[in-house]
Formats: C-alpha cells, sequence, structure tokens
C-alpha cells in the first residue's frame, strides 16, 4: 500500500477520528531506570492488595513509590512564592 491508500485507510476507520490531523506533535522514548533487586518486608494486607489486581503487582508497588517519591521532592526552578 502506498503511503496515501494508508491514509485513506485510516481516515475511514471510525477508530481513527481526529487523530490523523494532529500536527506538532512529538513522541520522546523513555528508557525506564535499571531495576535493583532487593528483599523487603511488607505489611500481610498491603502486599494483599498489590497482588489482588493480579500479574504485575511489584510494578504498581514501584509505581506508588515513585509517586511518592516525586512528589516529595524539591521542586526546581521555583522560589515558593
Amino acid at each position: 500500500m502506498t503511503a496515501e491508500e494508508v491514509e485513506a485507510a485510516a481516515r475511514s476507520d471510525p477508530d481513527w477520528e481526529g487523530l490523523l490531523d494532529l500536527e506538532g506533535w512529538t513522541a520522546t522514548v523513555v528508557v525506564p531506570p535499571k531495576k535493583a533487586p532487593i528483599s523487603i518486608r511488607l505489611d500481610e494486607d498491603v502486599l494483599a492488595f498489590f497482588k489482588a489486581s493480579g500479574p504485575g503487582y511489584q510494578k504498581r508497588i514501584n509505581a506508588v513509590l515513585r509517586a511518592f517519591m516525586d512528589a516529595a521532592a524539591p521542586r526546581s526552578g521555583t522560589d515558593g512564592a
């Protein structure tokens, strides 16, 4: 298919409505930080809560810890006023 045929097919697909006319957007490649294997003790109910959501509970725990870290980090470039 040519680029024009691909665009025409996408424009005829209702799932793509409004997505082909986005201009000026860019994508950024994000390389996740390296993981460090550790042993951590968690309260049983906390661990059960994360495990109840299914596979990937360790990633969810990491995401919560990262959100806390980001919220607690001092803001750079602000004077507090």
